[in-house]
């Protein structure tokens, strides 16, 4: 579901307008540490600091520059690559003063420790971003009475939890490839993945390679394809080498790539759900399935109204699916909401092995987030007056979730 036709919790408060990420370091996310690293062991925890790659590549250069295996290098979750970001990583008999020697571009050591295990995804206990918005469509002030309205609201019921638009990718369609791999449906995985150019999302190497496939000439768009996009260049490969069969292609691509894409399909499934329960995130019904916020543990709610005065203290939160074999099925006036829109997608017992064999098992996510240690500034630098805002979010939460509400506009990145 596209970002800007996701209800808003706060649409009766006018937006300020805005962009974000005018540069690099309009965006600045860090993360909030699980546990502290205990001085002792095996791995290496280094803090580094990134700006305007993504983790992975990030990681990458870290590997080479160490001689090391990527994969040996743990973290504990992927951020922006238009930001600078600041985050933890691990890395298995490398001794820290390696670590704090690198000098790779763009990306600096901080400080580096010792630990007993590897970290890995998850391991964190939030996020703490500083966002400024730029070219406002109201007088830096008013923007900022604005932002603190809109903040009171949002501390008060929740954040709704949507997941972002990353999730989906730049073309918006990773959802779609996702139901195409649970339904083992290789044609039209293979025909949204390789083709359907689009001048306004594609870069111009990609434009060109999707629009040569649509042509049916598989072997120059393999040839014009960017190397990088290594899923791509491996499914056209299968599909030249056996003469058009999308069965090899579709078998071809990477069945980590591929669990991807389903959770993306999980991820809109959500976004539909919650947006059915939009305004009301705050509001429990009886047949709802309960999160506690202290751990994540799930319940079935049995009397809503027994239980809303934990949920106003924000104890406990109504749930959404993240729809597989193991997501507990709604009853009652919650399960009128919800079911509908999961049963109509038609999902089977074929369907739900395939998803269980990709690893989305299925399970249940909060409605809202509580945002935390809210802050809204003003100031002015060389390219004029901007909004700051800075606020804590739980890992697994979306920022520009959180900025829409503010600007009322639709923020792709």
């Amino acid at each position: 579901m596209m970002s800007d036709t996701l209800a808003l919790l706060t649409a009766d408060i006018p937006g300020t307008g805005g962009v974000i990420k005018t540069r690099d370091e309009d965006f600045c996310v860090e993360e909030v540490p699980l546990y502290e690293a205990g001085g002792t062991g095996s791995h290496t925890y280094g803090f580094i600091e990134k700006k305007g790659l993504s983790t992975r590549e990030a990681l990458n250069r870290i590997a080479r520059a160490l001689d090391v295996q990527s994969r040996h290098i743990g973290s504990a979750g992927l951020k922006d690559a238009r930001a600078v970001t600041r985050q933890w990583i691990s890395i298995e008999h490398v001794g820290p003063e390696r670590l704090e020697k690198l000098d790779i571009p763009n990306v600096r050591v901080l400080k580096a420790t010792r630990h007993t295990n590897k970290l890995k995804p998850g391991h964190l206990a939030g996020n703490r971003f500083t966002v400024r918005l730029r070219n406002l469509t109201m007088p830096i002030e008013q923007a900022a009475d604005t932002a603190r309205d809109v903040l009171a609201v949002l501390t008060k019921t929740g954040l709704p939890n949507y997941f972002g638009p990353q999730r989906f990718g730049n073309r918006n369609c990773n959802h779609l490839l996702g139901r195409a791999v649970i339904r083992n449906d290789a044609d039209r995985f293979i025909d949204l993945f390789l083709g359907h150019p689009q001048e306004d999302l594609d870069s111009p190497a990609t434009l060109e390679a999707r629009r040569l496939f649509s042509e049916g000439h598989h072997q120059d768009a393999l040839n014009a394809w960017p190397a990088q996009q290594h899923e791509h260049c491996r499914a056209l490969r299968a599909l030249i080498k056996s003469q058009g069969d999308t069965k090899r292609a579709f078998y071809a691509v990477d069945k980590h790539h591929k669990g991807f894409l389903v959770s993306a399909y999980q991820s809109e499934l959500f976004n539909r759900v919650l947006t059915a329960r939009m305004p009301s995130i705050d509001t429990l019904l009886s047949g709802d399935m309960a999160c506690k916020h202290v751990n994540g543990a799930c319940f079935r709610v049995e009397d809503a109204a027994l239980e809303q005065p934990r949920c106003d203290q924000f104890e406990i939160s109504p749930t959404g699916p993240l729809f597989g074999q193991r997501t507990a099925r709604l009853t009652g006036p919650a399960g009128e909401i919800e079911n509908p829109l999961l049963d109509a997608e038609e999902l089977g017992p074929n369907e739900m092995q395939q998803m269980k064999r990709l690893g989305a098992r299925g399970g249940r996510r909060p409605l809202r987030v509580l945002p935390r240690h809210t802050r809204v500034t003003t100031s002015e630098d060389d390219l004029g007056p901007n909004l700051e805002l800075q606020f804590e979010l739980d890992p697994g939460c979306y920022a520009t979730t959180l900025v829409r509400e503010i600007t009322k506009t639709s923020l792709t990145e």
